[in-house]
């Protein structure tokens, strides 16, 4: 009976042999369903990354300002990408660009991490990113100017260059720190595609800024006309409010002008007007605020800035002028003298309608101006 029951205990080979298969399919099926939600997760993270990326990409395309794009490219795509550093190095010949931004109210300061070169020389991309991004690890050797105004180094990088009709304005600089994550065997072509995307977003804003900017601006002396000056007056007037400093005014002209156009003729009235604005401009700061208020009339908004501070760049400003001739495009040179009046706004002062103290500046400046008619010409006279 004993052994009638071990015989019925113990398995035969062909039971054995068909366990161990059956271990073995669900071993296998074990491990194809691990692989599938493996598989699963992966498509559900690609689906996300790609979602992130149309949104970034619908973002950049619908900005509409120079602003409204860096903030989205610094943002969005640090975000979107899972990058720990995002920067942009811009070329931008003879500070043009610059120049605009800083008349249109763009202050440079907020976005540390935009950058600009004066040509692709100073850009110092590698050689081999004319054809592909370059992609691999972080060496201060290559890559510090490209990171310059990042705290931490990342530890891998991809420098992606940015093409509008085979022409270069500029790189797209994207770093991890994670090692591993940009590898110079990876595939390029979605970075590249998204370097196209950005570079043709750039120009357009770019594009749009400038015509922006011909709008605000004197087409003679290319500086602020009136319109500019009148709305940036607004913007200081708010701006210093918010961060309590003072503000000046300057209101300039040049002396006997009408001498100079009835005895030089005109163009050579104009040659004096557009050399009177390069010099008081090379006496302003970035942030100051230079505009032809009509004829030979100009304004000048300084921020940040007292009476006594003002008057000491409106003297620098008048010795500039009445220093050294005028050399004219037709013939000959002539000199001329400038009178200046200076008004400035306290923050102790800044409150009420912006547009009421906007005008009542204005005209203390204006005010001053006439003293310094009245008192001779060829000098700075201060509101009282």
């Amino acid at each position: 009976m004993d052994d009638t029951m071990d015989k019925l205990a113990t398995p035969s080979p062909g039971e054995t042999v068909l366990s161990m298969a059956n271990q073995e399919l669900i071993q296998e099926n074990r491990v194809l369903r691990e692989q599938m939600r493996s598989f699963l997760k992966q498509a559900h993270d690609n689906q996300a990354i790609m979602s992130r990326h149309q949104n970034f990409n619908l973002e950049l395309i619908g900005a509409s300002s120079f602003r409204e794009l860096i903030e989205t490219i610094f943002s969005t795509l640090a975000s979107s990408s899972d990058l720990d550093v995002v920067s942009l190095t811009l070329i931008d010949r003879q500070n043009n660009l610059r120049g605009i931004l800083q008349d249109l109210s763009f202050e440079l300061s907020d976005f540390p991490r935009l950058m600009f070169v004066a040509n692709e020389a100073e850009l110092a991309l590698p050689a081999d990113t004319r054809e592909k991004p370059a992609l691999g690890l972080y060496s201060a050797q290559k890559h510090a100017s490209f990171f310059s105004t990042c705290p931490k180094k990342p530890m891998s990088i991809a420098l992606v260059p940015l093409f509008k009709q085979n022409r270069l304005i500029g790189c797209l600089n994207l770093g991890s720190f994670n090692a591993t994550r940009f590898s110079d065997n990876m595939a390029t072509d979605f970075i590249q595609q998204m370097g196209f995307i950005i570079a043709t977003c750039l120009e357009n804003v770019i594009n749009h800024e400038r015509l922006t900017y011909i709008g605000l601006t004197d087409p003679l002396t290319n500086v602020s006309n009136r319109r500019n000056v009148e709305r940036r007056m607004l913007e200081e007037i708010a701006r210093a409010r918010r961060q309590q400093y003072s503000i000046a005014c300057m209101y300039l002209d040049i002396d006997f002008f009408k001498q100079v156009n009835d005895q030089y003729g005109h163009q050579s009235g104009d040659d004096v007007l557009k050399e009177v604005a390069s010099r008081i401009k090379a006496e302003l700061r970035l942030s100051d605020t230079l505009g032809r208020f009509g004829g030979e009339e100009f304004v000048v908004l300084l921020v940040n800035t007292d009476l006594q501070a003002a008057a000491q760049v409106a003297e620098r400003i008048r010795l500039s002028i009445a220093s050294t001739p005028f050399f004219l495009s037709m013939s000959g040179v002539c000199n001329s003298t400038i009178s200046i009046g200076i008004a400035a706004l306290s923050e102790n002062e800044n409150h009420g309608d912006a547009d009421a103290i906007a005008a009542e500046l204005l005209w203390k400046a204006d005010r001053a101006l006439y003293d310094a008619k009245e008192q001779g010409r060829n000098r700075v006279c201060l509101s009282k």
